[in-house]
């Protein structure tokens, strides 16, 4: 069997419990077709780039999936044809990711990362010179 992410959005105005009721549905098509979910994700309702069928917030959910091919057609067909669904991804992958996705890992976590301006030589936008600090210009052969 295939490895597989699928991340679908679902619209804003349902509930979480209608989430994960649809989220379970999905799962249950994948068992009927062979295959499995290992890792499921609520990203929360997040903002989305632009207008998907007049909503401007979705629900995210990842899915880690290992089913044939078929099970996943299966699903996505399910998905064209739910109203709640508004846009789907399904990617094909060699391995899926241990541990929690990068959408779930917090900014706290970030904290390995240098601040900037601590061990940084560049200058900074402040430490430029502004344009009432420069010398004027003169203008040579006009009055």
């Amino acid at each position: 069997m295939s490895l597989y992410e699928c991340v679908f959005i679902a619209r804003q105005d349902i509930s979480t419990q209608q989430v994960e009721t649809l989220t379970a549905d999905l799962t249950n098509i994948l068992a009927q077709g062979g295959g499995s979910v290992s890792k499921t994700e609520y990203w929360g309702l997040r903002n989305i780039a632009y207008r998907v069928k007049k909503n401007r917030k979705g629900h995210y959910v990842l899915m880690n999936i290992d089913a044939p091919s078929a099970a996943v057609k299966e699903m996505e067909r399910q998905m064209s044809i739910n109203e709640d669904v508004l846009r789907t991804l399904t990617l094909r992958v060699e391995e899926h990711e241990e541990g929690p996705s990068a959408m779930m890992q917090s900014k706290s976590g970030r904290e390995d990362r240098p601040r900037r301006g601590e061990g940084d030589d560049r200058p900074r936008r402040d430490d430029r010179p502004r344009r009432d600090d420069r010398e004027p210009r003169r203008v040579e052969g006009g009055e």
